[in-house]
This record gives structure tokens, C-alpha cells and sequence, in this order.
């Protein structure tokens, strides 16, 4: 998808004019007037692995396959090496069945999922820091002014964040580039969206930023890692147990990105400071009340 001005920098971008995203709601104002918004459509996905029920997520609906692909890839279901032969959307029995090349059987795995505090109620499992033993991601610089320069870029891109709110924007960047920007009512599924891209194109996450709108959980940081992207940044702010596992895993995390302001609470030694923060710019007002209603 396309749309903006800014969106031909993008190789996926959001689409908030696209169909069954949003339906038109009428009600009342303070004042009783009346008024028409638009809200943001959620429809359950159940995703299947070969012949095996997995889970059902709330989204949005768009980029079905990426969603799938990168929730199994994500939660350690496929192996960097193992084929998807096919994908099965069916749109009106709303699921999609990702089939690869060998036999799966997750039942052990499936009896220990946790719910998670993600909007739209997100799901681990109980066993995907296991997947991250002896991890080692990437010593790559991260420049504060590349920083500035995405979150400009992608705080005033048209999308469902900015048009209809009650949303989560993940985007995937390289340096001050933000390349593939997805969008869903949970962040996780945000997340998945970006790691299915990434699988289906084989792009590495060794070099790359993720930028999100959510706040730092330990779910967003685990699938960070997972993804292999040493850097993940956020307009929002961060759970005790995100920035404990960050340390751990020697991620960079970085959030309250607001303007000229951020902070950052696990691998500093990867930031160079190299713009004086009076020279930004002062978010827009618009933009900031937009963020804090999300």
C-alpha cells in the first residue's frame, strides 16, 4: 500500500482510505451535537500450522500472510531453514493456514501459552526465551539523529494512528530510513506483520531500527531479539520486565520519543549522540495529542 507524500520512501506504508479498515460511527459531542468518526474495524484471524489450530488474533485484517508467518516465527514455530510450500486465506471462514515442509506438532508448546498485557490481548508462549539462549545481536551504532529524523518522518505519515487513533504502528528502519510501516490493533501483531515481511524477503534485521508506537513490554522485546533488530525505539515507555530483559539480551531500548526528548534504559554503547537536542524541532501539537490517546 501507498498514500502520502512521504510514502513513496516506504517500501509498504499505510493505507488509511483503504476498504473495511475503518467504519463510520455516528454519535454525540460534549455539546450534543451530533458527529461522525471513524473507527478502526477488528476481525478475528485463526492461524493454523499444516493441520494444527493455533491461535486467533484480533487485527485489522490487512496482510493476513505476514501476520501468520511472523506470529509462528516469532513464538519459535518455524525454523529459519524450513519451507512455507503454501498459504490458505479464506477470508469469509476468517483463518489462513500456513503449510510448510515437514510434519509439526505444537500441543506441548500450545498447553503453556501466556496471555500477555498487549491491547487486543496478545499470546507467548511459555518457552520463547529459550530460543533466545547465547544470542549475540549486532554492536551497530544507532545516531540520535537518525532518531529525530523517523520519528518526524513517521509521526506525520498518513495513517490509521493519526486518522482514527486506537491503534499501534510498527515500523521496520534502516538508519534514518523507516522502510516498512504496518499497523494493527495490538502491537504484537504489528510486530508479526513486519517479521512475515521479513522472512518472505529475507531481509536481515542485523543492520536495522524498529520504531513503535506501543509501549516497551517484555513481548516487544522479546520479539525484537528474536527478529535479530539490536534497536527498538518508542513513542511510549517501558514495563520493568522489558528493560530487565533487554539488559539481558543486550538490546538497545529507547522511549518517551517525543520530540526532543527520549530516554534510554539498556545499551547506551550502541547510542552516539550527534545532534545537540535544542536544534530539534518541538513535536508537533497535533501529533503529540494524538499520541497520548493511544
Amino acid at each position: 500500500m501507498t498514500n502520502g507524500d512521504s510514502a513513496h520512501k516506504y517500501l509498504i506504508a499505510p493505507d488509511p482510505s483503504a476498504s473495511g479498515l475503518t467504519t463510520a460511527v455516528t454519535g454525540q459531542d460534549q455539546f450534543g451535537n451530533t458527529v461522525e468518526i471513524d473507527v478502526v474495524e477488528e476481525r478475528p484471524l485463526t492461524i493454523f500450522l499444516n493441520g494444527q489450530e493455533i491461535v486467533t488474533a484480533m487485527t485489522i485484517g490487512d496482510y493476513p500472510d505476514y501476520l501468520a508467518i511472523g506470529f509462528l516465527a516469532n513464538q519459535g514455530m518455524l525454523a529459519a531453514d524450513e519451507v512455507v510450500t503454501a498459504t490458505d486465506f479464506d477470508e469469509e471462514l476468517e483463518t489462513i493456514v500456513i503449510r510448510t515442509d515437514r510434519v509439526t506438532n505444537y500441543e506441548e508448546k500450545l498447553a503453556k501459552k501466556t496471555r500477555t498485557s498487549g491491547c487486543a490481548v496478545g499470546t507467548v508462549f511459555g518457552d520463547m526465551m529459550e530460543g533466545l539462549e547465547g544470542l549475540e545481536l549486532p554492536q551497530t551504532q544507532v545516531r540520535s539523529s537518525w532518531l529525530y529524523a523517523l520519528a518526524h518522518q513517521i509521526n506525520t505519515t498518513p495513517s490509521l494512528y493519526l486518522s482514527a487513533g486506537a491503534i499501534h504502528g510498527t515500523v521496520l528502519c534502516k538508519q534514518d530510513r523507516p522502510l516498512v510501516y504496518m499497523e494493527d490493533v495490538g502491537r504484537h501483531n504489528a510486530v508479526d506483520k513486519i517479521a512475515g515481511w521479513m522472512r518472505a524477503t529475507g531481509t536481515d534485521g542485523g543492520d536495522k531500527i524498529m520504531y513503535t508506537t506501543g509501549r516497551l513490554t517484555s513481548e516487544m522485546v522479546i520479539k525484537c531479539a528474536s527478529m535479530g533488530i539490536p534497536v527498538l525505539v518508542s513513542r511510549s515507555g517501558f514495563t520493568a520486565s522489558g528493560v530487565a530483559i533487554a539488559r539481558d539480551l543486550g538490546l538497545t531500548i529507547i522511549g518517551r520519543m517525543r520530540g526532543r526528548r527520549f530516554t534510554c534504559l539498556s545499551g547506551e554503547d550502541r547510542l552516539v549522540r550527534d545532534v545537540d537536542p535544542a536544534r530539534v524541532p518541538e513535536e508537533d501539537k497535533k501529533n503529540r495529542r494524538k499520541g497520548a490517546e493511544q
